[in-house]
């Protein structure tokens, strides 16, 4: 490769740091210009940040779904070599931290972000079922009545609230726990564990035990993290196997391998992190940053209000919106060629589905929200074998609680700032102080 390739391909260290790094993604403004540099000026360029290793960073839709339905080529695990891969940016010295800590292994969790296929494949083949459309049908009833119990309560204040701390965290937290068993009574223990395991890097959410500001601080709070999940899963998994129930933490606690023997209890406390906390938190930040923008567009809140059969719709352009989940890695396997740069065996690559989700190319004037938007090929939910397995259920939880929320509001209002959750894999708003004017 000539000197000239090697500085076309290079990011300027401003827009690099300002998408690598989380403290980066405070600023949603300067994160999003950004990500429209990116597409325009170099859609597939070569960062390099110190302390972490040089990446590709991939901000165009295109390029997003041809790494994401080839497996095989952009592995999420290591390919043949398990474990030697974070699918989740770390930098040098948490990666270091996690393989002193686990036999030189980066796969610190027995979840399928951590799994490439065929092993991929049977694990999210415990639990596929549960979460198609025919089954989750049978719960709408009760996810509708939960959602009508938390508007009810949201009726009882006088509208002056942190909508996404005095609202939109509750609501999908309490349903995923009830479909997945967890007793309301220990609701507060998983948001706090959530809130610790994608807050690695943010002040607000440093645990006591962590020592805040050396490199490896954000692994160190993740493994801790993890590791009290597995005391709490624990007693779940045996108490299921023991007096199974009609929820999803029985179908996973007695799941069995081909041989006729449980699943490692490893892969079962995997499954019930990932519902734990994706399962919620990406649904809570996409309520709060969909009612957010019709505040900002009254002309969309009108329209959505006159004929609910846009709810959908609505789900589908606030989901593209919030997208947040920002990032998975890959690494190729091989060499390869993608928009004509030459990728080499080992090169990693950072999924940008935000910016993908504004790609021109793909999504017409897509810094408008627009609730009539069809189609809305956003990729919130990612693309391929890894397309999350939870999509159905997030959508009709957010379906529901548009239907029963937005008759009875009027106009929403932001009173102060908002600020961003320090973070550069999973999250959104950390808070939304607004007044909102009820109906009637």
């Amino acid at each position: 490769m000539s000197t000239t390739e090697q500085v076309t391909e290079l990011i300027p260290d401003t827009v690099a740091r300002q998408i690598v790094l989380p403290e980066g993604h405070r600023d949603n403004d300067a994160l999003f210009e950004a990500y429209r540099w990116l597409r325009e000026n170099n859609p597939l360029g070569r960062a390099v940040v110190e302390g972490y290793d040089p990446l590709w960073l991939v901000s165009k839709h295109a390029d997003i779904m041809e790494i994401e339905r080839q497996p095989d080529i952009f592995t999420s695990a290591g390919g043949d070599d398990k474990g030697s891969v974070n699918p989740i940016l770390a930098n040098q010295a948490g990666d270091e931290f996690t393989k002193s800590i686990n036999n030189g292994s980066l796969r610190i969790l027995e979840t399928l972000t951590y799994l490439d296929p065929p092993e991929h494949t049977e694990i999210k083949d415990i639990a596929i079922d549960w979460f198609r459309p025919t089954n989750l049908a049978k719960w709408e009833t009760v996810i509708r009545d939960l959602a009508k119990a938390s508007v009810t309560r949201l009726l009882e204040t006088d509208g002056r609230i942190d909508f996404v701390k005095d609202f939109a965290l509750h609501y999908p937290l309490h349903v995923i726990m009830s479909l997945f068993g967890v007793p309301e009574e220990d609701e507060p223990r998983m948001m706090a564990l959530t809130q610790e395991f994608f807050g690695t890097a943010d002040p607000d959410a440093v645990r006591e035990d962590v020592e805040p500001l050396t490199p490896d601080a954000a692994a160190k709070q993740w493994v801790a993290t993890i590791q009290d999940f597995y005391a709490y899963f624990e007693q779940l998994l045996q108490d299921r196997r023991a007096n199974p129930k009609d929820d999803l933490a029985t179908i996973i606690s007695l799941a069995r391998d081909k041989d006729g023997e449980y699943y490692p209890n490893e892969m079962a406390y995997g499954w019930f992190i990932a519902i734990a906390t994706a399962g919620h938190d990406t649904t809570s930040s996409t309520l709060a940053g969909g009612v957010l923008e019709l505040g900002r567009n009254p002309d969309q809140l009108a329209k959505v209000k006159a004929d609910l059969a846009l709810a959908p719709h609505l789900v589908n352009e606030s989901l593209r919106w919030a997208s947040p989940v920002k990032h998975f890695m890959r690494q190729a396997t091989q060499d390869y060629t993608l928009r004509g740069r030459d990728i080499k065996k080992g090169d990693r690559f950072m999924l940008l589905y935000q910016s993908g989700n504004r790609d021109a190319e793909v999504i017409p004037d897509p810094d408008r929200f627009d609730i009539t938007r069809r189609p809305n090929k956003h990729i919130a939910f990612g693309y391929g074998p890894h397309m999350c397995i939870g999509q159905h259920l997030a959508k009709l939880e957010l379906r529901i609680m548009f239907e029963e929320l937005l008759p009875h509001i009027e106009s929403v209002e932001l009173v102060d700032d908002t600020k961003m959750i320090q973070t550069n894999f999973v999250g959104g708003l950390k808070n939304m102080p607004v007044k909102i004017e009820f109906t009637g």
